[in-house]
């Protein structure tokens, strides 16, 4: 008898396809929505590399490759975010762009209701004032 494989995150949300299709509709939200213009403000001009950062860096933490992480071993994403000047309503709008960004890039909605308690709680714990 084989026992059942445990399914990741990663394999729940469907691979690294929707988790493209996340970051890239929550970094257009901030380019285009003025609602995010102060989370936008402390972006670099070229979103380009954070797209493919935070793509890497969720799909490993959901648990599927890990290459972010083997890029930049011992990195800790909060000590990435220590210089940055996030208050709690800078993380109440990062929660809601991924919000937006995962009901655009249609997860699953129990899937996208447990991101969005954790993206909550992370964004707390990062802001500094």
């Amino acid at each position: 008898m084989t026992d059942a494989v445990q399914q990741t995150a990663f394999d729940q949300i469907g691979g690294a396809a929707p988790v493209a299709a996340m970051v890239n509709a929550f970094y257009d939200l901030m380019e285009t929505d003025p609602a995010y213009a102060r989370l936008r403000a402390i972006h670099a001009q070229d979103l380009t590399p954070m797209r493919a950062s935070l793509a890497g860096f969720i799909t490993g933490w959901l648990g599927g490759p890990r290459d972010w992480f083997a890029a930049r071993p011992g990195v800790c994403m909060m000590s990435l975010h220590r210089a940055m000047p996030i208050d709690a309503e800078l993380g109440r709008q990062w929660v809601d762009a991924m919000s937006r960004a995962m009901d655009q890039a249609e997860i699953a909605p129990d899937m996208a209701e447990a991101l969005r308690d954790v993206f909550g709680r992370m964004s707390a714990n990062m802001a500094t004032a």
